[in-house]
């Protein structure tokens, strides 16, 4: 092993095929004088991560055996780990019975028809959950900042979300609204790793390239939002997003935490999310956007 700095190593194929387990890659790394912090960080993600995918596993299939139907809607800043979280929630869920939705703009003739049309056609079927990778939300934030809409659109849109969403609630659908929280300094980090990573460029988009700019008119569209559709029976869960490993757990734990399903008991990680990490929307909270 050749240590290059203090956080980064190279190992030969033969060392890395000598590692069988957990304890070999410690044992290996105390012996190389590697900085153990981090990896230790590393392995106890992934190992919480795997634990709570498998209690997806055990959600999925309670949801499905009693018909239920679940919306989890994912909205944020842009490089606010949204896409990150959804990946971690679906990677192992049954695609029978889970959808990810990501709509494009609307076309022509979707623009004129009712707002909500093409959503509720993605809307789960019983036993059922569906995952938006931004929503119908889209109409109160980035629509009205990058002039997307009227302002009428966006006035009758905030008038009829609460009402959209009770009657959603009324007929049996579950829905779990995530706003995922980064700082200023941290989106605008996270923008220069994928103007330079080619692997990331496509995420960078016209509205990407304007977020910096636009900053405060986000904030005063993402304030009001909270204010005017933050409601008991669909409320705003608020995720703190600088960490991004941080911010997948506690998200996924965040949902775990609503139901009662079969097996819960049996858990080997914690299913409760860290309430410095996630929170219920309520006016006097400070956010780190």
């Amino acid at each position: 092993m050749t240590k290059k700095n203090k956080n980064k190593f190279s190992f030969s194929e033969e060392q890395l095929a000598s590692l069988q387990s957990r304890k070999d890659l410690l044992t290996f790394l105390e012996e190389g004088n590697g900085d153990l912090a981090q990896v230790r960080s590393t392995l106890k993600y992934e190992q919480d991560l795997q634990q709570l995918q498998e209690e997806l596993l055990k959600l999925q299939n309670w949801i499905h055996l009693h018909k239920k139907r679940v919306v989890v809607v994912f909205e944020g800043r842009d490089a606010a780990g949204k896409g990150g979280a959804i990946r971690r929630f679906s990677r192992y869920l049954n695609p029978r019975s889970m959808r990810v939705v990501a709509l494009n703009k609307p076309t022509d003739i979707e623009r004129g028809q009712w707002y909500f049309r093409r959503h509720v056609k993605e809307l789960p079927n019983p036993g059922e959950i569906v995952f938006f990778d931004r929503s119908w939300y889209n109409r109160a934030v980035v629509e009205p900042v990058m002039g997307f809409c009227t302002m009428s659109e966006y006035q009758e849109f905030i008038r009829q979300v609460p009402e959209f969403e009770h009657m959603l609630f009324e007929n049996g659908v579950d829905i779990v609204k995530f706003w995922f929280s980064i700082s200023q300094e941290e989106q605008s980090a996270r923008f220069k790793s994928r103007q330079t990573d080619p692997l990331k460029q496509w995420k960078l988009s016209p509205v990407d390239l304007k977020a910096q700019e636009f900053w405060d008119e986000w904030t005063h569209y993402k304030e009001e939002m909270f204010s005017k559709t933050h409601t008991s029976y669909a409320p705003w869960i608020i995720i703190k997003s600088n960490n991004k490993k941080q911010s997948r757990l506690e998200s996924i734990r965040y949902l775990l935490s609503k139901y009662e399903y079969d097996g819960k008991e049996k858990s080997k990680t914690v299913v409760y999310p860290d309430p410095n990490i996630v929170q219920r929307f309520n006016r006097s909270m400070l956010q780190l956007d």
